[in-house]
């Protein structure tokens, strides 16, 4: 994975937050970073690069969250709760750049390697499907998919926006999504 500075990381998360993904270039990193454009370059940085360093470590990041999740015991509610909440503590640990573009998690990790950031949620529904402890529906991608976007960028905005404290945060944001996908209680007349 490609490593940069903190402060080369700073510029490039503001140039992304001003400009977007599409103008996004090295010479706006540069000038933002207090650095020439010459000096990157003969660094070996170029913008597909700084990119990398950024997507790459988060989804290096969320893989080192989840997979403890997919190898622990618990129901596949138990586990959801527990993805759940390590989704809100990785969107903390990079909240500067989610809070600057909404298409992080749509950007390719690595050359070649598409974001994959669905397939732990898929697995804890079609297991909490299979224990009879969730109800995602007959479409366990959507699902996923509306679990994870559900959880992400609300809490991004709650905590970036709002300024809500992480646990607060993390307590209405879980609780609510959690819930979106167990039984339906029966209604009383």
């Amino acid at each position: 994975m490609v490593q940069i500075d903190g402060a080369l990381r700073e510029a490039t998360i503001s140039v992304l937050r001003e400009r977007g993904w599409d103008g996004l270039t090295l010479e706006r990193v540069a000038e933002v970073a207090g650095r020439a454009r010459s000096t990157l370059w003969r660094q070996g940085l170029n913008v597909d690069l700084l990119i990398e360093a950024l997507t790459g470590e988060l989804a290096d990041d969320f893989q080192a969250s989840m997979y403890p999740l997919l190898t622990s015991a618990g129901t596949g509610r138990e586990r959801l709760e527990r993805g759940l909440v390590a989704l809100c503590e990785l969107v903390d640990r990079h909240l500067p750049l989610l809070l600057a573009t909404d298409e992080a998690f749509h950007q390719s990790p690595h050359p070649g390697q598409p974001p994959d950031y669905l397939r732990p949620f898929m697995t804890f529904l079609r297991e909490g499907a299979a224990d009879g402890t969730l109800a995602p529906g007959e479409n366990i991608v959507e699902a996923a998919d509306a679990v994870f976007n559900a959880t992400a960028w609300p809490y991004v905005h709650f905590r970036g926006r709002h300024g809500w404290p992480a646990a607060r945060a993390r307590r209405v944001v879980v609780g609510l999504v959690l819930n979106g996908v167990t039984h339906e209680r029966e209604e009383t007349s």
